[in-house]
């Protein structure tokens, strides 16, 4: 046994029914990352909690968990990434896109490898996905190329570029730091760079070829709807003194009854009606918010070709009448509208638009949709007045897909968050070259990160608020719960019994025979739960398989931060995955149809070069 492993509290005389209730804690935990029933991060939590009670791990033990620099870590990326974002950095990089990219299809795709890649190298990738989703759906629509032939490119070229440094993705991080937690040399800020770019090279060459050929071509949630639904027009009416109108609910008046006109909002003194409609009963200065077919009702008082039966007995007076329009959007990963149906969240009433469809796994639902729980990822057909939409999407829960967002950005801070992020990775590089190495040695990656995140917080790059918004709670304490779960595997002694087994089935078969089991385990497990808890679970136990067998197990770290990064072959595999699915009307099958070839070919490419830059040298 390693003099490390001997050396950790309690692990020797940890009893073997530890072992087992980890092993089936962990399955169960597995498992219900599958089902999706529960928040992840709660099933973590839960999980670290449990081994906390049983006594699996010291409470020392448990309070170090929460003292790991990688969520901290993670956190100021966040914050970084929301600075360029609020100073319009990103916008401006998509803006640049559009006058690269061409009409070409695949002029376009070169240039999303050139563009996404290198910057979610440097950055968090989601919120540049984010960005460049409505620059391509656009693009998409006015030169006629189906938006499902660039999105998976994409998100692609997002995942690829996120290996390209240590702090590309989370994913990285974290086994970086549970690396140097386990005794390891820290790992540099580019020393994965050399691998990521031919990761990047094989996986831009693939998506240009035999990718783009497989790439399926997908209707989006709008094409349900002929172009002329976006000629209807929202009326807005307000109910008269003696109007018939007064005292009858909707679904008993005659405009309940017209199918050429729908009552989508009532305002009754200055304040929206929060209950369903159908249980209102008019009143006199009622306000109505009516939507109405070009070929229905444009004016409900002065136009004689108006077939409102009664017309002007209703009682109705014509406050002002505005086009209709209809959107397109997608609920993102912090939307608080998930698990939530629109009855629940009186979606009409609270924004005053209609939800026309939502897009899940493949299918445009339409039917019953009001009663349907939402999902991360949902892609929603909204229609309504154009302030009422700029108010919608101005918050959080949706991602507009129609247009690009306008927001008041600070485009004089943006050379600060650039300056900033730089200096971080930069900084970060430094340390692995002399003399650097030796001036920077009490400098961690987590002060450089906090110093760049305190720089573009005091520049005002980003507003606290802003950079308290910006964090994924739910990535952190996803973290830190399986950390603490992790911490249970190697204090019951777990992790060394997985190790011993592993070593026992393909230690005969030479070690990158296990290198290539490793890869594949972590990418498989990827598609199916969280990539974070992929790296803190398989971290740990590829340290403890690398000194059983006496090899340096640095190998193994880097093959897990590249197996739990590069995932193509689902949807719920990564984050930016998830964002496409919906927005480009993806099937489940079409990622595997174009990402099981890809994952191959870099599991093969990993299997070559991951030997060649850290050889698999004896302790």
């Amino acid at each position: 046994m390693p003099d490390f492993l001997v050396s950790t509290p309690f692990l020797a005389a940890a009893p073997l029914w530890h072992q087992w209730v980890v092993g089936l804690l962990l399955v169960g935990i597995f498992f219900a990352f599958t089902r999706e029933r529960i928040a992840v991060e709660l099933i973590a939590m839960s999980g670290f909690a449990a081994v906390m009670l049983l006594g699996i791990i010291p409470t020392e033990r448990a309070a170090a968990v929460f003292g790991n620099s990688g969520p901290l870590i993670v956190a100021c990326m966040f914050i970084l990434s929301s600075a360029l974002r609020r100073t319009g950095s990103i916008e401006l990089l998509g803006s640049w896109f559009e006058r690269v990219g061409g009409k070409s299809p695949l002029r376009m795709i070169a240039a999303l490898f050139l563009i996404v890649a290198p910057l979610s190298a440097m950055v968090n990738n989601t919120p540049v996905v984010v960005v460049f989703l409505p620059i391509l759906i656009g693009i998409s629509r006015s030169v006629n190329i189906p938006a499902s032939k660039l999105l998976m490119p994409l998100s692609f070229a997002a995942i690829v570029g996120g290996t390209c440094t240590l702090v590309g993705t989370s994913t990285n991080v974290l086994a970086a730091e549970i690396a140097v937690a386990n005794g390891m040399a820290a790992f540099g800020m580019f020393e994965i760079t050399a691998l990521g770019i031919i990761y990047l090279a094989v996986a831009a060459t693939y998506m240009l070829t035999i990718g783009y050929r497989l790439t399926p071509v997908r209707d989006t949630l709008s094409t349900l709807f002929e172009p002329e639904a976006d000629r209807e027009f929202i009326t807005f009416a307000v109910i008269g003194a003696g109007s018939p109108l007064i005292g009858q609910t909707v679904t008993t008046t005659r405009l309940g009854r017209n199918r050429r006109l729908r009552i989508i909002d009532i305002i009754r003194r200055g304040r929206r009606l929060s209950r369903a409609l159908n249980q209102v009963q008019f009143e006199e200065g009622d306000q109505l918010l009516i939507k109405a077919q070009l070929s229905g009702v444009v004016d409900l008082k002065d136009d004689k070709s108006l077939q409102i039966a009664g017309n002007d007995d209703l009682g109705l007076e014509q406050v002002h009448t505005e086009s209709a329009v209809l959107m397109e959007g997608i609920l993102g990963p912090n939307s608080l509208f998930v698990g939530k149906t629109l009855r629940e969240l009186n979606f009409r009433q609270r924004y005053g638009v209609l939800i026309l469809a939502v897009h899940r796994g493949g299918k445009n639902l339409r039917d019953d949709i009001e009663n349907t729980p939402l999902s991360f990822g949902d892609t929603l057909l909204v229609e309504g007045p154009a302030e009422r939409m700029r108010q919608l999407f101005e918050e959080r829960d949706f991602i507009n897909l129609s247009t690009t967002r306008h927001e008041s950005f600070r485009l004089s801070k943006a050379p600060i968050a650039f300056g900033a992020i730089l200096l971080f990775i930069f900084g970060a590089g430094l340390k692995s070259f002399a003399p650097f190495d030796a001036w920077l040695d009490h400098v961690s990656l987590l002060s450089l990160a906090m110093g760049a995140t305190a720089l573009v917080m005091l520049a005002r790059c980003v507003e606290p608020r802003e950079a308290y918004d910006s964090i994924e709670w739910k990535v952190i304490f996803l973290i830190f719960g399986m950390l603490g779960v992790g911490a249970a595997m190697q204090e019951s002694g777990l992790a060394l019994t997985i190790a011993g087994a592993v070593t026992g089935i393909a230690g005969p078969l030479g070690p990158i025979a296990v290198l290539a089991a490793v890869y594949l385990l972590a990418s498989l497990l990827t598609e199916v739960v969280s990539n974070n808890a992929v790296a803190v679970i398989l971290t740990p136990i590829v340290i403890t398989l690398g000194h059983a067998m006496g090899i340096d197990p640095r190998p193994f770290v880097v093959a897990v931060m590249f197996g739990a990064s590069a995932s193509f072959m689902t949807p719920i595999g990564y984050q930016t995955n998830t964002l496409i699915y919906g927005a480009g009307g993806y099937r489940f099958t079409d990622f595997a149809r174009v990402g099981v070839p890809l994952q191959l070919l870099l599991w093969l490419v990993a299997i070559f070069m991951i030997p060649l830059l850290w050889p698999l040298r004896p302790l």
